[in-house]
């Protein structure tokens, strides 16, 4: 039963999804019969799944909403205005609804409410106003919540879990006892506390439990995978079989002392075709985790549209690039930040249809929302055609906050004005909505990009719109980074982050501010010495720099010396992870190099506890070696 739920809800999420986008469409399109025909195949095989699931709730909802689809395809009803509400409404019922089941619960009746108008408009009535979802207790937008407030009981539940049956009793409450497996029991303590919210690792002395968390979303670790790409990993792993017979045989060939010209010459070739196969098989693996962006786009439009008509205006969100594939790990990781950011395009980017006109633009503004393939690396655009940033507003506005001083902004230029946007608690906002306004947001946006060890930036101009550039690598599972070291000790860093190498050199250094710096190309930077930063004694003056960016600082990473690049294959580490580490890595010869991460470092230098705590990975080092 538990494969057949997974495989119910892989499968209606998608549809639900796609029928979020073909609603949007219908709108525009209300005569279409293809985009009719799609929606009521989408609502019969969710109600066909549910059906299987004795989701008797979700299946009503469906029925009713495939026989309005049924009678609009059949040009039996038109789309109106007042029906597309409904419509809306029930599909965000179906959400809800869906949500339950993913957190492992039986959906809730739908609003009678709802069910009423449903049936007047099959009926071909007027249908009046049906209370909008988001006014409602719900599992929240997109199924991010556990539906249900997250600090309720739930005291059906409970009541069922302590509920007792008379012995002989003949009402209709024995027949729904049935329907509680009497072997095996469940923990009378478990079901309680997951009744009442309370996970039960929270009791003292228990162990972590194998599930959830109560109110956290399940995180979709399962993928569809291109049988295509399955039959080329196992024709590699044949031949890496192979392979490694070869070898066996010529190590037989060699032990017994035969070291003649040709048979040497035959062990280079095999153990150039094992590193060929190898590198084969790695990307091969690689490609199965990868999936189109198009699974995580297609649920945006519907968010786009419902937020610009309770703003008032008339945008739209095109879509480009959905085929371009990304690793499934990031896909939910990048959900929130992108929400977040057409959200801004919707509400602060474009103008309302009044203001547009005004300045002689189209009543209907477009936000864009495009991926593609460059090199080793995803990009993402977020490119609306609004009113464009101000670089200096924000600078005031900055100001204004005691964000930053009056020197740096004055010294600020366009891109690095732009940039303040990230800055916790900085908002254009002149009063608090459900929208914006509260200051949060963009940097968390940021922050979370860099977590995918990404990037974002920002081209705007006035008049004509903004676009934000996220740039993330193809995949998490192999980084491509800079070996760096400190004496003989080396370190990781992300190579996505430099810019160059350059030799440091004394008569070069200048001293500003009380801090040292170098000027590169007419830029004033810092020199931060990794020694410093890790809490390491300098045993010599550093003698290069590695020129690093992130989304708010350039500066100079002061070295010993480097020993180039290398794609690391990332290893976590687990639950002891020190401040400033992201996890480890093997090279080539077998040495254990620690992978920094740079964001964290800056973090800890910056306050007192940062030497403390990097001493940690002066002492993990030993460590990893004698594992």
């Amino acid at each position: 039963m538990e494969d057949l739920l997974q495989d119910f809800l892989v499968e209606a999420g998608d549809l639900l999804s796609g029928v979020d986008n073909k609603l949007v469409d219908l709108e525009r399109f209300p005569d279409d019969r293809n985009l009719l025909n799609d929606i009521f195949r989408g609502f019969h095989t969710i109600k066909g799944g549910a059906g299987f699931l004795n989701a008797t709730e979700l299946v009503t909802l469906c029925h009713l909403t495939e026989n309005l689809f049924d009678k609009l395809r059949n040009g039996e009803l038109a789309v109106s205005s007042e029906m597309m509400d409904v419509i809306l409404e029930a599909t965000g019922a179906v959400r809800e609804m869906f949500n339950h089941l993913e957190h492992g619960g039986q959906p809730p009746a739908a609003d009678p409410a709802l069910i009423a108008a449903l049936k007047l408009a099959i009926a071909g009535e007027a249908v009046p106003a049906v209370e909008p979802a988001s006014t409602r207790k719900s599992g929240g937008e997109g199924g991010g919540e556990n539906p249900g407030s997250a600090h309720e009981p739930d005291w059906k539940l409970l009541y069922n879990a302590v509920a007792v049956v008379p012995k002989g009793a003949a009402d209709p409450a024995a027949e729904a006892a049935k329907l509680i497996p009497a072997q095996p029991l469940e923990d009378p303590e478990e079901v309680i506390t997951r009744a009442v919210g309370r996970r039960a690792s929270d009791r003292p002395g228990a162990s972590a439990p194998a599930g959830r968390r109560e109110g956290e979303r399940q995180r979709d670790n399962s993928i569809r995978v291109d049988t295509s790409r399955l039959d080329q990993v196992l024709n590699l792993s044949g031949e890496i079989g192979l392979t490694k017979n070869r070898l066996n045989a010529l190590r037989s060939d060699i032990l017994s002392g035969r070291n003649d010209t040709e048979t040497l010459h035959a062990l280079d070739l095999a153990v150039s075709q094992l590193d060929l196969l190898v590198s084969d098989l790695q990307n091969a693996v690689m490609k199965t985790r990868m999936q189109p962006i198009g699974r995580l786009f297609q649920k945006y439009p519907r968010i786009a549209r419902d937020l610009a008509r309770n703003l008032g205006k008339d945008v739209e969100l095109v879509l480009a690039g959905e085929e371009t594939e990304i690793d499934k790990t990031m896909i939910e990781d990048l959900s929130d930040p992108i929400i977040h950011l057409i959200r801004n395009a919707v509400d602060h980017g474009v103008e309302d249809g009044v203001e547009r006109r005004a300045n002689g633009k189209p009543e209907k503004s477009e936000v864009r929302l495009e991926a593609r393939q460059e090199g080793d690396h995803i990009v993402i655009l977020i490119a609306d055609d609004g009113r464009g940033m101000n670089a200096e507003k924000l600078r005031a506005k900055a100001l204004q906050k005691g964000l930053i001083t009056d020197e740096e902004a004055n010294t600020m230029d366009e891109r690095q004005s732009f940039n303040l946007i990230f800055l916790p608690g900085f908002s254009l906002a002149a009063k608090v909505s459900d929208v914006s306004g509260r200051g949060v947001g963009m940097d968390v946006v940021r922050t979370n990009i860099q977590k995918l060890n990404g990037s974002i930036d920002i081209r705007s101009t006035q008049g004509k719109g903004t676009t934000f550039i996220i740039s993330l690598p193809l995949t998490l599972a192999i980084l491509p980074v800079l070996l760096v070291r400190l004496g003989e000790q080396p370190f990781a860093v992300p190579l996505s982050m430099v810019r160059e190498i350059l030799p440091i050199e004394l008569d070069q250094v200048q001293e500003v501010g009380g801090r040292a710096t170098m000027v590169v190309r007419g830029e004033v930077l810092p020199i931060l010495p990794l020694a410093g930063l890790l809490g390491w004694e300098q045993e010599r003056p550093p003698e290069y720099g590695v020129l690093m960016q992130t989304a708010e600082l350039s500066f100079i990473l002061a070295i010993d010396s480097f020993a180039g690049r290398e794609d690391a294959v990332i290893k976590s580490l687990d639950d002891f992870r020190p401040k400033g580490v992201a996890g480890v890595t093997t090279l080539s010869n077998g040495q254990i190099v620690l992978i920094l991460d740079m964001k964290e470092v800056l973090g800890a230098a910056g306050d007192q506890r940062g030497v403390a705590r990097s001493a940690l990975v002066k002492k993990l080092l030993p460590q990893l070696a004698a594992a």
